[in-house]
């Protein structure tokens, strides 16, 4: 009180000090505003203690509530869990979430319903393709050129012929090219 007393008495009763005076003080005489300034100064001093006091009394309560909530097993980690968990229920319960629900659902199945669409336009183009006979050429002749060239990889593996070779030799016999065979313990005239 003495610090707020000392404060007014520095201030000069009139020309600056007026720009600084409350709304409330307007129109008193100075001891009127000394005296209004007095009862502010005692009530603020009387709410202060007050604050202090529900302070000292709200630690008390939160310490006593630590306790039992250690005593009942409830930790910090459990009660963020259960925050949360409500706050999702909340929101899971909103009408905004349940809208904003039912259009992903159902934009999800117009989604899947498009994919299976393409996927069994797609399987059946490539169904008629496998049936087909040009289709059906191009794997045998795939599947022969590659029995010859096993087979005679297989039956040359004493010889100096490589694999590459008999790649090209299956490919040429593959493709209907046909060039005389000389038998390997033949020599050229």
């Amino acid at each position: 009180m003495s610090g707020v007393q000392t404060a007014e008495e520095a201030m000069p009763g009139s020309g600056a000090g007026d720009a600084h005076t409350p709304d409330e003080l307007a129109g008193l005489t100075p001891e009127q505003a000394e005296q209004l300034r007095a009862e502010w100064s005692r009530e603020l001093a009387r709410v202060e203690d007050e604050i202090s006091t529900l302070r000292t009394v709200l630690q008390s309560k939160i310490r006593q509530s630590s306790d039992l909530k250690r005593k009942l097993g409830i930790t910090v980690w459990k009660e963020i869990t259960e925050d949360v968990n409500q706050g999702l229920k909340n929101v899971k319960e909103s009408q905004v979430y349940q809208k904003t629900e039912s259009v992903i659902k159902s934009t999800a199945e117009k989604t899947t319903s498009i994919l299976g669409g393409i996927t069994a336009g797609v399987s059946s183009k490539l169904g008629q393709m496998r049936n087909s006979e040009s289709f059906r050429s191009i794997e045998e002749r795939v599947g022969s050129a590659y029995e010859n060239v096993k087979g005679k990889v297989a039956s040359r593996s004493n010889s100096t012929q490589s694999f590459d070779e008999a790649l090209r030799d299956a490919s040429r016999s593959a493709s209907g090219a046909t060039s005389p065979s000389i038998p390997e313990n033949k020599a050229l005239p």
